[in-house]
């Protein structure tokens, strides 16, 4: 049945009549309130912050909030539709706190021909105590009207972005880090790279054909005055120059310029010269997810195309390392698949059940393994629920294993796109850590990336490499 909203005209109302209404202040009321009204208080927001983490306590919210009820109050109830507020008159005697229940109350006091109604208006807590009370005046509707009450859509807060902030200023409370930009000869490369170095997270060694890196820098206004430029020819010979840059230890890490990714994979992989460990290569996407409480890693969505069991052993390994790295002590890794029972005809949900037992046999370390589990429960608690999976990561991964690079691809994109999440993207496994750009990251998203990079790096000259390959 279709709920119905019905003013009353000046003439229908009189001296006297009232009407209330009861609502609890949330810390979500409070900042929809900011984004509505452009409200930038820190006193109010810093406190509603401040409530979200810690959960307890009393927090100041915006007493305005309070005040707002009152237009609720006259546009539905009374007048009701039709009614517009002309002026007022308040004291506000104390602050609002997030939980608090207030009730809003208004009674006609006098009214003056043709429509205008004079209202004393009041608010008081749950425990009573008067939070504001005055007098409005309003113009009353003439014409009646009965229509059906409007639906308003559901709005939802998103966590902000902070993920990646966090992440470039743990890198700027330390010295920058020697990087081999490989072949910046395009606009995005190369201003990825400078700007990298104007946030004091590296200092980049440009490897590529000089006078074309310089006209890049020419034509779009790109200061790169006083960097290492170290002359190539082609990208072919910038990978192997940047390479050897990185083996040499002049370079503690690499970066992706404007040529195509196999190509300098391809120099990064070589058995003789390149920079292959014992350990398999792979590449990490770390996202920060609005709709999800904390940073997200997804492997591997862009080196392995239909890893092995014994490849995914490392580029489990990898992502666990870089979550260590960057402040997770125990992640929490789901192993991705279809669903989240052993089906002998899915073979994701074979190699997520053999995963997991490695891991108890000590072949995997350092984290906490499920599997198989389906997207859904490896994320939210409340699918894990209804699924009656009792797990430790599920619902809570930091870690999410892809069963192939299509798998993780899409699913990486999905959240970029229809999740607004921000991503970077390291590659590991090998004697550096590898930055792999590309032309659709954002300018955040870029800088992240070299930020990981750094941290990794710099928690390398603390512990021994791993063993060169065979």
């Amino acid at each position: 049945m279709v709920e119905m909203l019905e003013n009353r005209t000046w003439d229908e109302i009189a001296v006297g009549d009232t009407a209330s209404l009861v609502r609890t202040c949330r810390s979500e009321d409070v900042e929809l309130f900011g984004v509505a009204t452009g409200g930038l208080n820190p006193t109010h927001f810093c406190a509603v912050e401040a409530a979200h983490l810690a959960h307890h306590g009393k927090v100041l919210a915006h007493t305005l909030w309070g005040g707002s009820l009152l237009s609720a109050l006259f546009g539905n109830e009374l007048p009701g539709p039709g009614s517009v507020l002309k002026s007022t008159d308040f004291d506000f005697l104390r602050p609002v706190e997030v939980g608090d229940t207030l009730t809003v109350s208004i009674a006609v006091a006098e009214k003056t021909p043709p429509t205008d109604v004079l209202f004393d208006c009041k608010a008081t807590n749950q425990r009573g105590e008067a939070v504001f009370n005055g007098r409005a005046r309003v113009a009353a509707p003439t014409i009646k009207v009965v229509q059906p009450k409007v639906l308003l859509q559901e709005v939802s807060l998103h966590r902000r972005h902070n993920v990646f902030e966090d992440l470039i200023a743990r890198c700027q409370a330390a010295d920058p880090i020697s990087v081999a930009v490989c072949h910046p000869c395009d606009q995005v490369s190369l201003e990825g790279a400078v700007e990298a170095a104007r946030h004091n997270l590296i200092t980049p060694i440009l490897v590529g054909p000089e006078a074309k890196i310089r006209a890049v820098a020419l034509e779009f206004g790109i200061a790169i005055d006083g960097m290492r430029i170290v002359d190539t020819a082609h990208s072919h010979e910038s990978a192997e120059r940047s390479v050897a840059l990185c083996r040499s230890g002049e370079a503690e890490a690499l970066m992706k310029g404007s040529l195509h990714t196999d190509e300098l994979m391809h120099e990064v992989a070589n058995r003789d010269h390149g920079l292959r460990t014992s350990r398999r290569i792979s590449h990490v996407f770390v996202m920060d997810v609005p709709t999800y409480p904390k940073m997200l890693q997804i492997t591997d969505a862009a080196i392995n195309i239909y890893p092995t069991l014994e490849d995914k052993v490392d580029i489990l390994q990898n992502a666990i390392e870089l979550a260590h790295v960057l402040g997770v002590e125990l992640p929490k890794v789901a192993l991705l698949s279809a669903v989240e029972t052993v089906y002998p005809k899915i073979n994701s949900t074979i190699e997520a059940a053999a995963l997991c037992k490695m891991a108890d046999r000590g072949q995997i370390t350092g984290a906490l393994l499920d599997g198989p589990l389906a997207f859904d429960n490896a994320i939210s608690v409340e699918a894990a629920k209804i699924k009656k999976i009792n797990s430790a990561v599920a619902g809570h991964a930091d870690i999410l294993l892809v069963p192939d690079l299509e798998a993780g691809n899409m699913l990486a994109k999905q959240l970029s796109y229809l999740a607004d999440a921000d991503a970077a993207g390291i590659v590991l496994g090998a004697r550096v850590p590898i930055v792999l750009t590309s032309r659709a990251d954002s300018a955040k998203g870029r800088l992240a990336s070299c930020a990981v990079a750094v941290l990794f790096a710099l928690a390398r000259r603390a512990r021994p490499q791993q063993g060169a390959a065979e």
